[in-house]
This record gives structure tokens, sequence and C-alpha cells, in this order.
């Protein structure tokens, strides 16, 4: 808004005054003044709207949530009724039975959570057979070594190591096993029930009266091999009354990698068969056993059979002594039989650690000169038996 004062003289009259109004619209004061607070309200306003909508959406999410956790829970305490038969107490039995039937096939553990345990023994054993397994052992090879082993009586007082070189073998060779572990204890309770004063099977070898022993039942002690049984009670404990009854050894088997997890000769060796890979099973396998057994056999069970109980020849030796079989009859450490090793545990406990570093030792010295990391087991043992320091260790005993 403008405002002009003019003043002007004509003829006629004298001075005069007048006042000339002139209105501007104030355009260029209110556009800038009104645009940004239109603006500003109008953002607000979205934004306030957004909030909203982003608030009822959690609530409904949470609203759902909450009943959604409500009806897990109303279904998860029903008791079904028989307006539902779809889950009736038969189809439970059918699927409870199932499962029981799937967990019965799954076969118990040996030792510490390692191991198959075939069969049981009725009580604790002091000797100790470990028999490796090779992989091209066939399925009779083992059959017949099982059937010698328990009809020779060494079962008697005595249990059984298999070590296997794969869980394959394991596998392939467990139902025969189990067969023969079957067989052994059918064969008992047939000369048990005969009527027959002789218990001697002079056809098939078998001699029941070594598996027979008069024990009182405070005496009797539990195997090491898989899981404890509850103990009686005191009452029971108490009672001495001696009573004829069935002993035999427990039957387990291991995988070497249970025992050799690492494979220490790997590095060494390029394929490691198992008649030097079972060096390295052994120290461990008789150290946890170490307080329980007195002897300990280790045999081939391809190229071994028995026909006796081979313990009676150092059942009366030091723990340290180790007795040794010769390939022939004229050479002594300069060809061992490695098939065939029987001692005491200390001394077997102490050769098996000896014989897995001098294994090491011995592929070391062919890779620096041929290259080749291809060890002979019977010439190490031989060379190691024949070193002044290992006999201090161990007494060495030769067979007749």
């Amino acid at each position: 808004m403008g405002l002009i004062s003019s003043a002007k003289e004509t003829k006629n009259s004298g001075r005069g005054m007048g006042f000339l109004l002139v209105f501007f619209p104030d355009h260029n004061d209110v556009s800038p003044s009104s645009s940004p607070a239109t603006t500003t309200t109008l953002f607000r306003t979205r934004y306030s709207h957004l909030l909203l909508s982003k608030a009822q959406s959690t609530i409904s999410i949470c609203i759902l949530l909450l009943f959604l956790t409500l009806f897990l829970f109303t279904l998860s305490t029903f008791e079904p009724s028989s307006v539902f038969p779809a889950v009736s107490p038969r189809s439970h039995r059918r699927f409870l039975l199932a499962r029981t039937v799937s967990v019965a096939k799954t076969r118990p553990l040996a030792l510490q959570r390692m191991g198959t345990l075939f069969l049981r023994g009725t009580t604790c054993m002091h000797d100790l057979v470990v028999a490796h397994v090779a992989s091209d052992t066939t399925v009779e090879d083992l059959r017949l070594f099982m059937r010698l082993l328990h009809r020779s009586g060494v079962t008697f007082r005595s249990d059984v190591v298999l070590l296997f070189n794969s869980p394959s073998s394991v596998t392939r060779l467990t139902n025969m096993i189990e067969e023969e572990n079957v067989s052994f204890l059918k064969l008992v309770d047939v000369h048990r029930n005969s009527n027959s004063a002789n218990k001697n099977d002079s056809v098939l070898g078998f001699n029941l009266t070594r598996f027979m022993k008069k024990q009182s039942k405070k005496a009797v002690s539990e195997p090491i091999w898989g899981k404890k049984k509850h103990r009686v009670n005191d009452s029971a404990l108490n009672e001495t009354t001696e009573s004829t009854e069935l002993t035999h050894g427990s039957v387990v088997g291991f995988d070497v990698a249970e025992l050799d997890p690492e494979n220490s000769l790997s590095g060494f060796i390029e394929h490691v068969p198992i008649s030097l890979r079972r060096w390295a099973c052994y120290p461990m396998l008789l150290g946890r056993v170490r307080r329980n057994f007195k002897h300990v056999m280790l045999v081939d069970a391809k190229t071994s059979l028995f026909v006796g109980d081979p313990f009676t020849r150092i059942r009366n030796r030091s723990p340290e002594s180790v007795l040794f079989f010769s390939k022939h009859s004229n050479k002594k450490s300069s060809d061992i039989n490695p098939a065939v090793l029987i001692g005491g545990a200390k001394g077997i406990r102490r050769l098996s650690s000896a014989m897995h570093t001098e294994i090491v030792r011995a592929a070391m010295q062919q890779q620096q000169h041929t290259r080749k990391s291809f060890v002979s087991e019977s010439v190490v043992l031989s060379q190691l038996v024949g070193n002044v320091h290992m006999t201090k260790s161990i007494e060495v005993h030769w067979s007749d």
C-alpha cells in the first residue's frame, strides 16, 4: 500500500492539498511466508499418519502372535479322547512298538562309548585276546577263527577283542559273529541238558567242564564291557553259598579309527595296513584296561587258529615277559612271526609302545634312502627285539 501527497496551484484559487490513496496487493510478502508453513503442516500430517499405521500393524501382529501362542498351548495341553479316531491309543502303541524295535537293533557299546559289544560275559576275566581282522579277511575265515576260539576253551578264562580295519568291515562281519556266539551258547545248553556223564565231545573237541566253575555269589564280579547292571541288595551280597555256574568271556569289537582317530602313521606311510596300524591302537586299548587283565595275546584272525589254551605257556611268568614265535626253527630274533605274540599285560603294553615308535623311525629311514615308505612288520619287530635297550624293559622268551 502506498501513500502519495501532492500540492498544486490553480489560477482561480489559492493553495490546496489533496490525498491520493493507492493500494498494492502484498504478493511478495504473503507468498514466501505462507508456503513453508503449509509444507511443514502437510509433512507433519503425513508423518503422524505413517506412525499411526505402523503402530496399528505392530499391535495387530502382537495380538496375532498372542492368539497363536494361546492356541498352540491349548493344543499341547489337550487330552485326546475317543472323539478323534485318528489318534487312537492303538496307533500310539504301534508307534511306540516300532520305535522300541528300532532302538533294540542298536548294538550296545563296549567300553567308554566306543566299540561294539557282541557277547557280554558272565564275569570279569584275567586274560585278553586281541585279534586284528584285515580288510581281505573273508566271512568264512573269521567264522572258522571264532568257532575254534569258542570250542578250544579260550573264552573260558579270556575276553576277546576284535580289531577291524574299517566300519564297513564291522557291518559286513557282525551278523556272522553273532551267529557264532549264539551257536556257542546253544552248544553249551545241549551239553548241559544231556544225560551223559562224560561232557567231552571227541568229535567236536568241546569240553563243557572247562566252562563250569564253582563260585560263590559274593565273589562274582561284573565284566568291564558293556553297561553295568543294577547291584543286588546287601542280603544277596552277604550270601557265600557256592554253586556251579556257566562262565565265559565277552566278545567285543573296535574300529581302528576309534582307537587311533588321527591315523598317526599316515604322515609317514601312504597306505597304512592294519598290520602296522594296530600297533598305534594297542597303547590306547591296553592303557584303558591295564588294571583288569594279567595276560594279553596279540593274534592275526586270518592266519591263526586255536586248538588249545595258549596262555598256559606264560601264566606262571612275570608281567614283563613276552613270548615270541619264529617263522623257522633255526632262526630266532632274525625272523620273528608277528602274527602271534603272548605275554604279560605290562610286557605287551611296553612292546606295543616301542613298536609304534620303531615303525615311525623305519618309515623315515626308508623315505630318506628310497623315497618309499614300505615297512616290513617282521623286520621292524626283529630289530626291536634284538635291541639291547628293549630287552631291559621286557623279558624275552622264545617258543620251543
